[in-house]
């Protein structure tokens, strides 16, 4: 199989700082990148184009809302106009720095809690979808299988790659187990290959009550936050490599 490898990451802020990025720009396909709202500052957004056009690395936007202290994990109640003019704003600032560096925005991926919201609220989805795709329709949107984000996409005609994510467990109705509850992240890189591994072999999703809810997909995800980040994603590529499958671009798997 053709794959993507895509990681969330640019989320330092000022000081503080989120993860290894430099180290995982040498493994992955793709960048999400913050974009100031949930995780971000212009700076770091800046330096993380840098280095992922410096890699070959396509460069996505990863909006989310606004809440750094809750790193953009908490549900926030927006109308219509404020969610797409807050996708817009986000979208549109990292698109001006990537132009400003030689580069150019790949794909959009929303964080956290508006990911999640959007994943099962039809109308939420539609709006968020519709707000990227007239903002830049040429983006591809890198959506959670099972999700009304997809099924948005689609409605619009959007380029979409469908997501699962290394490091997280399933529902059965195909969404990601709440953080809140034991079991929803895989503790350890072993988990992750295993995990991913199945996901291809048996062409679907392994819940975390141990059915199968089958599905096709393009991208997998690795958080960046995740303590074990850099090693599940070189384990995860070494597995998949070693495997026969081959890892490229959104752009090329996406035409």
């Amino acid at each position: 199989m053709q794959l993507n490898l895509n990681a969330d990451l640019g989320e330092s802020f000022g000081p503080w700082n989120m993860g290894n990025d430099s180290a995982l720009l040498d493994i992955v396909t793709s960048a999400n990148v913050a974009c100031g709202f949930h995780a971000g500052d212009p700076v770091v957004m800046k330096t993380t184009v840098e280095r992922a056009l410096a890699r070959d690395v396509d460069i996505g936007a990863h909006p989310g809302f606004q809440d750094l202290q809750g790193f953009g994990r908490r549900a926030i109640t927006l109308s219509d106009d404020e969610l797409t003019a807050s996708v817009q704003y986000q979208i549109g600032a990292l698109d001006a720095i990537a132009q400003a560096s030689g580069a150019s925005l790949t794909h959009v991926k929303p964080h956290g809690a508006m990911n999640n919201l959007a994943c099962e609220d039809r109308d939420m989805a539609q709006t968020l979808v519709n707000a990227i795709h007239r903002c830049r329709p040429d983006l591809v949107i890198l959506a959670p299988v099972f999700s009304e984000l997809a099924a948005a996409a689609q409605n619009v005609g959007a380029a979409l790659a469908l997501e699962v994510f290394a490091d997280r467990t399933y529902t059965d109705s195909g969404h990601l187990v709440p953080r809140s509850q034991a079991g929803a992240v895989h503790s350890n890189s072993e988990a992750c290959v295993e995990h991913v591994t199945t996901m291809i072999a048996k062409g679907g999703v392994p819940t975390l009550s141990g059915n199968l809810l089958p599905t096709p997909f393009h991208s997998i995800c690795v958080h960046g936050d995740n303590a074990h980040a850099v090693d599940t994603a070189l384990s995860v590529k070494k597995a998949l490599t070693a495997a026969g499958h081959e890892l490229v671009s959104l752009a090329r798997l996406i035409k």
